[in-house]
Parts: C-alpha cells; sequence; structure tokens
C-alpha cells in the first residue's frame, strides 16, 4: 500500500520514462526526431495499442524460487524465508526480452521506473512506520475460539489460541523480513457472530484486552435492498455481465429487486441468519434455469420482475423444510 501510494507520487515522471523506452522499441534509439515526434503523437492518441513490441524489462534473478518455511526460527510469526529476497541482489538484476502490445507494455514499463525513481529503503521504513503507528487488524470470527460453557472438559487448543492472541494485543514486537513492528499502537478490532458462544466464554484476560464492545443488528430488508444495488459491483451487475457473455441481456425492475430482499430477509429469519450471503443464494435459484438456457437464448432481453420472482423462488421459500435443502 505504502508503495503503490508513492508510486503515484512519481507516476508523471515514471510516465514520460515508459513512454520513452517504448518509443525506443518501436522505432529504435537512433531515430530522428522528427520520426520520434510523430511515433509519439500516435502512441498518445492510441493508435498503436495494439501494436507488438519487444520490451526489455528486468527481473530479479531469484524471484522464480519458491518460500519454505524454517521451523524455529526467530521471528517465527512469519517463519518464511524467500529465497529470490536472500540471492536476488547477490545475482545482480537481470534483463528479458518479451513480446506484448504497447498497451501492455505501458503497465509493465510504468511500475518498473516507478521501482527506479523510489528510494526503496525509505519505501520499507515508512511502511513500518505506518504499520506502527496507523495499522488496524481485523480479527474475525472470534467466536470460534471461545471454550464454550456448555462443553464439559477444558478445550485446549481454542483456549492455547486465544492465549496466543493476548501479547500481541497487549503489546509486543513482532519480528518481519522487513524489520520489527510493535503492536503497541495497533487497533485490534475482533468480530463474531456469537450464536452459540457469548463474549463471556473468552478468556477473561482477553476481554479485558477488548474494552469496547459494539453490538450490531440484523439486516433488515432495506439493507439486504441496499447491499443488492448500491456497491459497485453488486450481484445485479455481476449477474448482469455473466449474462451478457451470452448475448443475454437481463433488466431487473424495482419490484423485483424488491421481491428479494423481501425473499431473503424472510428466509434468513425462518431458518437461519446468514445475513447477506443469503442474496447469493436466492439470485442463483432465481436464475438458474436462464443460466442453464442462456446458449439457446442469445439475443434476447429478459424482464425480471416481482412475478417472475414469486414463481422460480417464493414457493420454496414458503416451504420451510425444503427450502432448508435448497435455500
Amino acid at each position: 500500500m505504502t508503495r503503490e501510494r508513492m508510486r503515484k507520487e512519481v507516476s508523471a515522471r515514471a510516465e514520460l520514462n515508459a513512454e520513452e523506452r517504448v518509443l525506443d522499441a518501436l522505432v529504435g534509439k537512433n531515430a530522428s526526431k522528427e520520426t520520434r515526434g510523430k511515433f509519439r503523437k500516435m502512441l498518445r492518441d492510441g493508435s498503436l495499442s495494439d501494436k507488438e513490441v519487444d520490451i526489455e524489462v528486468s527481473e530479479s534473478a531469484g524471484s522464480s524460487l519458491p518460500t519454505f518455511e524454517i521451523p524455529g526460527m526467530p521471528g517465527a510469526q512469519m517463519g518464511m524465508v524467500n529465497l529470490g529476497d536472500m540471492f536476488g541482489k547477490a545475482f545482480g538484476e537481470q534483463k528479458s526480452i518479451k513480446r506484448m502490445s504497447v498497451e501492455e507494455s505501458y503497465e509493465a514499463l510504468m511500475a518498473e521506473e516507478s521501482d527506479r525513481l523510489l528510494d526503496q529503503d525509505l519505501v520499507v521504513r515508512t511502511a513500518l512506520e505506518n504499520a506502527r503507528n496507523d495499522g488496524i487488524v481485523f480479527i474475525d470470527e472470534i467466536d470460534k475460539i471461545c471454550a464454550r460453557s456448555d462443553r464439559l472438559g477444558a478445550d485446549v487448543s481454542r483456549e492455547g489460541v486465544q492465549r496466543d492472541l493476548l501479547p500481541l494485543i497487549e503489546g509486543t514486537t513482532v519480528t518481519t523480513k522487513h524489520g520489527a513492528v510493535t503492536t503497541d499502537h495497533i487497533l485490534f478490532i475482533a468480530s463474531g457472530a456469537f450464536h452459540l458462544a457469548k463474549p463471556a466464554d473468552l478468556l477473561p484476560e482477553l476481554q479485558g484486552r477488548l474494552p469496547i464492545r459494539v453490538e450490531l443488528n440484523s439486516l433488515a430488508r432495506d439493507d439486504l435492498k441496499k447491499i443488492l444495488t448500491e456497491p459497485e459491483n453488486n450481484l445485479i451487475r455481476q449477474y448482469r455481465a455473466l449474462m451478457e457473455t451470452e448475448n443475454v441481456t437481463l433488466d431487473f425492475s424495482d419490484c423485483a429487486i424488491d421481491a428479494v430482499s423481501d425473499l431473503a430477509a424472510e428466509v434468513n429469519h425462518a431458518i437461519e441468519n446468514i445475513g447477506a450471503r443469503r442474496l447469493h443464494t436466492v439470485m442463483e435459484k432465481l436464475l438458474e434455469e436462464i443460466s442453464f438456457e442462456a446458449a439457446d437464448r442469445s439475443g434476447e432481453t429478459i424482464t425480471i420482475d416481482a412475478a417472475y420472482v414469486e414463481a422460480r423462488v417464493g414457493d420454496l421459500a414458503k416451504d420451510t423444510d425444503l427450502s432448508k435443502f435448497i435455500l
């Protein structure tokens, strides 16, 4: 993340350098200014985007070497050693010639030129500083490591995981391949459904290190509708794009979106509340027949309305026993 941010800061210079290297591949380094000027104009207006060129790009000699784990290595929180990192500098930078389109070459050369303009030591120091002071660690499904009170006997493995988390949350130093990271100022957020367990089942010491408790409400019908429509890559857009590969156009009416949201909320309430994942299940069942017949319906526009939703999945949602297996 830090590298990408710093790449953007030098992107203008990197783009100019990348453009010069593409021109070298197109017309040669000894071409006249007039020739380079003509090709530069064509390059910038996109008329040469599909033309293939041979580009010399650099790659680490050890970049393809594997990683492996060393048991008991100091700083075993990482525990992985990349042979490419170990031997890359020793072997030096190697060059290779790759054939690609002008448009593709820009991406490769932009990344390479940006890295050349960056101080790699500064990138590492900045990234470590950001991790120490602005880092956020999100621990999902922490309820899975709770030793439930209704179980007889000690749950050693779950309790062991909790005890391993204690020093990290309290504050310790973690050794990484880039340097030491202290967790004193890192924000730790833990979440869990706590259907079967409860927060009190966590170790008292761990509860004390997570002092702020927030409870979230279950997703309502309006929440599911927003999830279905507002994200940039929402489910409706995904299914439209999927059907467009078969030249089939899907048209979802507002009443269909309302019906899907109502149905997902109803099934979540009646059977088991799995949140927004229920939308994916309902949409998959709703469009099952269209997906199967898409190749034979090329060129068609299919309208999905409330009546279509009711006909395809309405009855299944009402039959509780059957919907357990289908939805």
